[in-house]
């Protein structure tokens, strides 16, 4: 198979860190896939009595990102509270299992008491009516719960957010059997993707040839009200699998808003994996189902020798540039595709199963 060598040149250049898991429009695309499968249930109205007036799972599926900063305006009191009462927030929305491994496994090397998979849990737990400090250690209310649920329901199934890559100073991709194993000299995390690096230039012409145009806009988009910025010349892996791809699952399948996704989605039957027992378990399935898209993420992907990067804050990192398959953006929007639909899925039934 013929492969694309993506470069990129380590020097100055900045590369921005996508902190949201699937974009606004992944995120958007499974909440608004649970809020119709979730329709006209009694999962439904517990979900509209936690929500305020106008909310719906896909307008609050973004909430806790949002949190993280200013991305979407100002914080109003609701988020600066849960922000004072949950300062390591930001490390709820991942893990880092390596990604060759099968199964998530409590305390392995790259799991955390406070990662995905354990706050997944108790916000379920909390949704179930068990409060306590052992099965909700951070205090969630409801409806933070909520809130928290919906976003990480998408996050989970982004295979980067649970499938690490960890790599030696070569470029080829290791698996640690302890934490201590990883100490920046001999293995190194590539912190999700991001440290991982693709020409994105390269990769944008060939997602052109490959994957079709988007459907025509309803309206004409309206003139920029500032200059637009230089075109992005790297992007790492990570965000490639945030945002990139599902623009190029949104063009394959016709849709231009999460809703019409979502309708589309539905109304071809997807075969999507089915949980049973104790939804307080199912986190650890959404887990191990992602790490096998994982494994297929990194299908014919390389890791070239290591290299270094100054961030805008003279930060100075490690970076390693990659080769993908030629067609990547073919597999890769196929298997996100299933990944978006299965989260919507995983939501509306665990929202199901809590309240029958």
């Amino acid at each position: 198979m013929k492969k694309l060598v993506l470069t990129v040149a380590l020097g100055g250049a900045f590369i921005s860190f996508n902190a949201h898991a699937w974009g606004n429009d992944g995120h958007r695309a499974v909440g608004a896939i649970a809020d119709q499968l979730i329709d006209g249930s009694n999962a439904g109205q517990r979900v509209k009595a936690l929500l305020l007036p106008g909310e719906s799972l896909e307008r609050v599926s973004i909430w806790a990102d949002c949190v993280k900063g200013t991305y979407c305006g100002p914080q109003n009191d609701e988020m600066l509270a849960y922000v004072a009462a949950n300062p390591r927030h930001a490390e709820y929305h991942y893990t880092d299992v390596p990604f060759q491994n099968a199964h998530y496994h409590d305390h392995d090397a790259g799991t955390a008491d406070n990662d995905i998979v354990q706050t997944l849990k108790q916000c379920i737990a909390t949704l179930q009516g068990k409060g306590d400090k052992a099965s909700n250690p951070h205090g969630f209310t409801p409806r933070q719960a909520l809130l928290i649920l919906t976003h990480l329901a998408g996050d989970v199934v982004q295979p980067l957010h649970v499938g690490a890559a960890f790599v030696d100073r070569n470029g080829a991709f290791v698996v640690p059997q302890t934490q201590a194993q990883v100490d920046a000299v001999h293995m190194f995390d590539a912190r999700g993707g991001n440290d991982l690096l693709l020409d994105d230039v390269k990769l944008s012409a060939i997602g052109a040839r490959l994957i079709p145009a988007a459907p025509p806009e309803d309206q004409p988009a309206p003139a920029p009200a500032t200059p637009p910025r230089a075109p992005q010349t790297t992007r790492p892996f990570h965000s490639y699998w945030d945002t990139t791809v599902v623009n190029y699952v949104f063009r394959r399948i016709g849709a231009r808003t999460p809703q019409q996704f979502a309708r589309l989605a539905i109304a071809g039957k997807p075969a999507v994996a089915v949980n049973s027992g104790d939804p307080i378990g199912w986190p650890y399935a959404w887990a191990d189902q992602s790490l096998a898209v994982a494994k297929l993420a990194h299908t014919g992907v390389t890791a070239g020798s290591i290299g270094q990067q100054t961030g805008k804050n003279g930060e100075v990192f490690n970076v390693w540039a990659l080769t993908v398959p030629d067609d990547y953006p073919v597999p890769s929007s196929a298997a996100a595709k299933g990944q978006l639909i299965q989260g919507g899925y995983n939501l509306a039934a665990v929202l199901k199963a809590i309240w029958p």
